[in-house]
């Protein structure tokens, strides 16, 4: 026998050792099992971690935010099965297929051209459901529209109730435990001391899984009506259409059988359409039919379906189908709602509980069997093991809930439910500020964010553009007022006025439409309105030889290109191309310029060399400069692109754009943070440069360069210059997908990327943080997105980086404080079982710590808002320790300061105390509980800092940390003095209170003193150009 029990503890500490020697290596075991990349996870690894987790109390709740990757199986082939019924439909056009019974809807999901020819054509169509091509629909029939045709949404999984997630909590496997322990308690109570002195214990237990419960659904309940809310603006998309004959803006949930539906690049189209007119329409169908070659649409091939988007062109479309009477909706509404993808944080947290929970497990199992061992040896020696009482079995019981409470505080399932909450409060902060973030790991990997390559127009700038001045026919002037524009019409001949005039007007994606008030409005990008209002104050309302031509062919403006060109058919019978756009390629096309008369002379290279000296000049003056030209053509071929030479050149307009108040700032805050902002756009060199200068970001250490250049470097060349590029000019959406791979792959760098064009997409999803702007953005730009800046501005995206470093620091300070509680909790617990044979700390106890530390710890420290001091060190470099030494300093530290005091209360307590009485063991076991609870109380304003010695800077204005302060002080003295019956506590005098305070307090100036240790630091990233580290001594 005792060999056997020799052998046995011998087994019990060798897996101890083994526990131990896990947290030691805690870093390359999580690295091994718990590291999943920030975006695009791979199935692998996230099964991986899965498996790896061992020990859950609560599968149902740590796991509600984490989705099923079989589902998401089963979702794909659902999609790819619909795929291949609509490919066989829109490509082979099988008969026996069919989608909807409604006649008008089956026409265009089918592609049913006869049809369509049989109800006349688009008129017949128009007309029967009483909307006209150009007036659109009267907006009083909105809601007869949506009776008879049904609304523009598809049918959404319902949300879930607040009981939902009572029953989630409920079933934590340690708290049903519990329950049958509580109900064992109140048995054996009532058949040993009757009612109701033998209710007590069990219902004590009882009433502490019921506020358990309750607190841990009401914090989850929260957190979900958070997200549903950040769901439902992720979904807020707004589009042009034609109601009662003018343009409106309205929501696609809006949107009714009928409407005229404006569409551009980049839009995702919002319902099932026809083709009404349009400009080269590319459409990528791949998300419904999964093809990748795009469709072009015509009066041929006219049918639009929703879910797909505009890859190229603009047009105008009559919506024939909504809602889940187009096949997209109904796709959608077969689609659970797999979850988000979880965040690397999530993903090393719950590596972490696991780490902890194995060796809490292991304490708890050896404190009930040294328990268990020392009733039975204490049993033997006096009664003997023959003779058992029904007190006897309600001991057993207890050391059996005791154990598993130990459990219940050991595995901390909180860790990674702590990110999910702290995630949610950032976002929800941040969706007040103007940023809507797409997916929880952007915010999370914004924080370590070391690059930014930023657009310059409407990022940097205000995107409010104006014609400053103008180049025409070798005058160059101030267009800035009506004095100005007066001398212009007198310094150019009415021949030269009517070409600009006449190029102005044609070549342009912006439109002037009429309000209510029956004031012009004009519509389009800024940069196009910009030009086309110059365009109106100069013509002055003349009717004028533009009016009279007719457009054969627009090639609409992209990045690649950078121009846009239009081919217009004159009154003569002649036809003309106008072109405009980046004023170096327009400049190289042309051949010939317009004199002070109108007529076109030779452009030699000294004219073009002071041209060069013009645009050069205005760029210096931060102005964007665009070139306009024409060019003669007699003949037209079909499908005949824009010329690339003869065109004669008319203009260079110089368009102000002003940097955005702020953004100096914001840049300077960048570079204190440890983050090079670089500035990449399509503008001039010399525009550029000045932007960049003006901003702060180009610096005496940095080059700025153009596309093309960029695009010839070689792989060495790249290496050496990469880091101090600062801006690039001319450049295209590929060359912006480039540099953020080689800053990511050649530097290894944490990169943040903007983006508002189709083309910009690639970009976008290779960042490790894709940034769309949510007013200059397409649809296609913020579906590749990880966050929309709502207001285009740069101050937003530097807010971005400070909510998310708030997140790692708010985790890091929770966990530090989560640690401290578990090691004490264990420690103490098993200790006293070793020496005195029972736990100073009850189940009801350990529950109650366990809510302070879990809940109630996580609403406290993890939802801190941040501060100046965050953005003044530099980021988090990739596969840094998430546990840093500075953490394992201050838990060990606090750790040790705890472990000493209750340890000096449980061996010498009484004496100390001078406590003497038949009620002494339990006024020193309430004592030691008291203390306990205010160590962590303290413990926990320690953890608001866990470097710099001023832990109370900030906190009068987070009312939610001393809420929770408050309510746990509260609550507290409710358990000692009016719960001890339940609680096992017995009320304790005023001096024995300030004890235990005063002892808890002692925890800030162990603080101080720890704060003072060095602690080697471990790796970061390189400061970038310019940046210097602020020193990393604590500070107050």
């Amino acid at each position: 026998m005792p060999e056997m029990e020799r052998v046995a503890g011998a087994g019990w500490w060798a897996r101890l050792r083994r526990r131990l020697k896990e947290i030691v290596e805690m870093e390359s075991y999580l690295r091994d099992n718990f590291e999943v990349p920030p975006k695009n996870p791979s199935e692998e690894a996230q099964r991986r971690w899965r498996k790896a987790v061992g020990i859950v109390k609560n599968p149902r709740r740590r796991f509600r935010m984490v989705p099923d990757l079989d589902r998401r199986i089963e979702d794909k082939a659902k999609v790819r099965s619909a795929q291949e019924k609509i490919r066989l439909t829109l490509y082979v056009q099988k008969a026996a297929f069919t989608f909807i019974d409604d006649e008008l809807a089956s026409i265009t999901s089918k592609h049913d051209l006869k049809a369509l020819k049989m109800h006349g054509g688009l008129d017949g169509i128009s007309r029967k459901i009483r909307s006209t091509l150009d007036h659109g629909i009267d907006a009083s029939d909105l809601d007869t529209r949506q009776n008879i045709f049904g609304v523009n949404r598809y049918v959404e999984k319902s949300s879930r109730s607040f009981w939902m997630f009572v029953w989630d909590a409920l079933q934590d496997m340690t708290l049903i435990i519990l329950m049958v322990c509580a109900l064992l308690s109140a048995a054996v109570g009532l058949a040993s001391e009757g009612w109701p002195k033998g209710m007590y214990d069990g219902l004590g237990i009882i009433l502490s899984i019921f506020l358990v419960v309750i607190v841990t659904a009401v914090s989850d309940y929260k957190q979900s009506l958070q997200f549903k809310e950040l769901d439902k603006e992720k979904k807020r998309i707004f589009i042009h259409v034609t109601r009662d004959g003018r343009q409106q803006k309205i929501s696609i949930y809006d949107l009714v059988v009928g409407d005229i539906v404006h569409l551009a690049i980049g839009d995702q189209v919002p319902a099932d359409g026809m083709y009404i007119h349009g400009y080269s329409l590319l459409i990528d169908e791949s998300s419904l039919s999964g093809e990748s070659d795009p469709v072009y649409v015509s009066h041929d091939k006219p049918f639009i379906l929703a879910g797909t988007k505009v890859q190229d062109g603009s047009a105008k479309m009559i919506v024939t189908a909504v809602g889940m009477r187009t096949e997209w909706g109904r796709l959608m509404s077969t689609l659970s709602e797999g979850g988000e993808d979880e965040t690397p944080l999530q993903v090393k947290l719950n590596g972490v509980a696991t780490i902890i929970g194995k060796i809490g497990l292991v304490f708890a199992v050896l404190t009930f069997v040294v328990l268990l061992v020392r009733f039975l040896i204490e049993k033997g020696m006096t009664v003997g093991l023959l003779k058992w009482s029904s007190t006897d079995a309600l001991t057993i019981v207890n050391y059996f809930a005791t154990a598993v409470t130990i459990i219940v505080v050991a595995v901390p399932e909180g860790l990674p439910l702590a990110v999910t909450l702290s995630l949610a409060f950032a976002m929800k902060k941040l969706m007040n500020d103007k940023a809507l973030v797409r997916h929880l790991s952007a915010c999370e990997t914004m924080g370590s964010a070391v690059s930014i390559c930023t657009d310059k127009t409407g990022t940097l700038t205000t995107n409010h553009m104006v014609v400053d001045k103008i180049w025409i026919a070798d005058v160059s002037k101030s267009v800035t007022s009506n004095n100005s524009l007066e001398d212009l019409n007198s310094v150019v001949s009415s021949k030269t006025l009517r070409l600009l005039l006449q190029g102005i007007f044609e070549n342009t994606s912006a439109e002037v439409v009429k309000e209510k008030d029956g004031k012009q409005t004009v519509l389009g990008t800024p940069t196009e309105r910009a030009i086309l209002e110059f365009g109106l104050s100069v013509e002055g309302g003349r009717n004028d030889e533009y009016r009279t031509c007719t457009k054969v062919k627009v090639e609409p403006f992209n990045s690649v290109k950078k121009m846009m060109s239009v081919l217009v058919s004159l009154p003569n019978g002649t036809s003309r191309w106008f072109c405009k756009g980046a004023s170096e390629i327009i400049l190289q096309m042309c051949d010939m310029v317009i004199d002070d008369n109108g007529n076109d002379v030779p452009l030699s290279e000294a004219h073009r060399k002071n041209i060069l000296d013009t645009i050069n000049s205005f760029a210096s003056e931060t102005l964007r400069t665009l070139c306009l030209a024409y060019k003669e053509v007699d003949d037209i071929a079909d499908n005949a692109d824009s010329p690339s030479s003869g065109f004669t050149l008319v203009a260079i307009f110089g368009i102000k754009d002003p940097v955005r108040p702020g953004v100096k700032d914001a840049v300077a805050t960048c570079l204190s943070a440890g983050i090079t902002v670089r500035m990449v756009t399509g503008d001039n060199i010399n525009t550029a440069k000045a932007i960049a200068k003006e901003c702060g970001i180009l610096t005496d250490e940095g080059i700025a360069i153009e596309g093309p250049y960029f695009r010839s470097m070689s792989s060495a060349e790249m290496e050496e210059q990469l880091s101090k590029i600062q801006v690039m000019a001319r450049s295209l959406p590929l060359d912006k997908h480039t540099l953020v791979t080689n800053f990511r792959g050649m530097r290894g760098e944490v990169v943040a990327v903007t983006g508002d064009g189709t083309n910009d997409a690639p970009a976008l999803h290779e960042a490790d943080i894709g940034l769309a702007m949510g007013i200059a953005g397409t649809e296609v730009a913020k579906e590749s997105a990880d966050v929309i800046v709502l207001d285009d501005n740069f101050a937003t995206i530097i807010n971005v980086a400070r909510w998310g470093r708030a997140v790692y620091i708010n985790i890091q300070k929770f966990v530090q404080f989560q640690l401290t509680v578990n090691i004490v909790a264990l420690v103490i617990n098993f200790v006293s079982a070793c020496i005195t044979g029972n736990a100073p700390l009850t189940a009801v106890q350990l529950l109650w710590v366990n809510m302070i530390m879990d809940t109630l710890g996580a609403l406290a420290l993890a939802t801190e808002p941040p501060n100046d001091e965050m953005m003044k060190r530099p980021p988090v470099g990739r596969g840094e320790s998430f546990i840093t030494k500075v953490m394992w300093r201050n838990i060990m530290g606090q750790s040790l300061y705890q472990l000493a005091v209750l340890g000096a209360l449980m061996l010498g307590g009484k004496r100390l105390m001078n406590i003497k009485g038949a009620d002494s063991k339990s006024i020193i076991n309430t004592l030691i509980f008291n203390t306990f609870v205010f160590c962590q109380v303290f413990n926990e304003i320690n953890s608001r800092e866990m470097q710099k010695i001023n832990i109370f800077r900030g906190i009068i204005s987070n009312w939610i940390f001393i809420a929770i302060i408050a309510v746990t002080v509260a609550f507290q003295v409710v358990i000692i003095e009016f719960l001890g019956v339940f609680a096992s506590t017995v009320p304790l005098t005023w001096h024995l209170w300030l004890v235990s305070v005063g002892l808890g307090s002692i925890s800030l100036i162990v603080g101080v003193i720890l704060k003072c240790i060095p602690v080697e630091s471990g790796k970061n990233t390189a400061p970038p150009n310019g940046y210097r580290p602020l020193p990393s001594d604590p500070g107050v």
